[in-house]
């Protein structure tokens, strides 16, 4: 890994410039991401901070000299992929204004057991007092990454057009903005982040709307537009022939066996051929590293995997500490 410090870039594209694709809609949201935003960082590192500090590090405070300072070293204790380092690299800055902090890797670098990923020289009473903080989050944005890294490769091992790899909502509250950052580190792809972005009709909006799929799906077109991206759930061939004859940009097979999906994507996708409006199937549903090769081979177009932010393992880091040189 090159051993200079990171230098940060401007976001891909600006708020309220998000690219286009087809027929209009907002274009994946894939590739490497843009740089967090920084009043984003700022709002959830200095909550955090209080709640572990909350009075004082009562230890290092009493343990530690108040002149003291110290050299903190993040260290990879297995192979994985970075998220997080900005994030990281605040926790301390808050901690001690005065520390130096030297990003040595970027988010969505491949990193191996061994890699130095950052130094800190600052306060040793400030470095112990934040250490835990920065690490929870560089560690769970990073053990996202990965895992998304892994789900992404064995996509692309199976064989075919590996279909895209995406989140869902099922993220910690509070922390979506981060965690989704993380699955783009990995490789993977955001769907939407709240439920303004995107329509997405469930079972439960139909049961309640009293209404066939069909009906709901044309009334959402009409409120929304056609530069609104509309998803339908599908539990069987039925709902998911409804959600094409609706109208939806994508139909979700959720639930389904691999076999179940090969046999009806062909169909839905001969359903859709005169439509004149690009159709995406989506899998979802108790897909996991067991089954995503069968799923892959099934034909389609993209997989989203609530497993990758409440699921992912934090990645092994290590934070050492030894006394600034003098």
């Amino acid at each position: 890994m090159s051993d200079r410090p990171l230098e940060t870039g401007p976001a891909a594209f600006p708020a309220g410039a998000e690219p286009r694709g087809a027929q209009g809609l907002p274009a994946p949201r894939v590739g490497p991401p843009p740089p967090l935003d920084a009043g984003a960082i700022e709002a959830l590192v200095r909550p955090a901070l209080a709640e572990d500090v909350a009075g004082g590090d009562r230890t290092a405070q009493h343990a530690v000299p108040a002149a003291a300072r110290a050299v903190a070293t993040l260290v990879a204790k297995r192979e994985g992929v970075a998220a997080g380092l900005a994030v990281f690299a605040r926790v301390f800055e808050v901690a001690d204004p005065s520390a130096q902090v030297e990003l040595l890797a970027r988010d969505g670098a491949a990193i191996r057991r061994g890699d130095v990923l950052a130094r800190v020289t600052g306060s040793a009473r400030a470095l112990l007092s934040a250490e835990r903080t920065a690490l929870n989050f560089v560690q769970r944005l990073s053990g996202i990454a990965t895992l998304t890294a892994r789900y992404v490769a064995l996509a692309t091992a199976a064989g075919m057009r590996p279909p895209r790899i995406l989140d869902t909502r099922k993220t910690t509250p509070l922390l979506r903005v981060l965690e989704k950052h993380a699955v783009r580190c990995g490789g993977g792809e955001n769907h939407r982040f709240s439920l303004h972005d995107e329509v997405m009709v469930k079972e439960n909006h139909i049961e309640l709307s009293g209404r066939p799929i069909e009906a709901v799906l044309a009334d959402l077109r009409r409120a929304v537009g056609p530069g609104v991206r509309i998803t339908s759930e599908a539990r069987d061939e039925r709902e998911a022939l409804a959600g094409v004859d609706g109208g939806a940009d994508v139909v979700l097979l959720d639930n389904m066996t691999p076999a179940q999906m090969a046999t009806l994507v062909p169909v839905l996708r001969a359903r859709a051929a005169t439509r004149g409006r690009p159709l995406e199937l989506e899998a979802s549903g108790g897909i996991d590293e067991h089954t995503l090769g069968d799923v892959v081979r099934s034909g389609v177009d993209r997989i989203s995997v609530g497993a990758l932010t409440h699921s992912a393992p934090a990645l092994d880091l290590s934070l050492d500490l030894a006394p600034a040189a003098r």
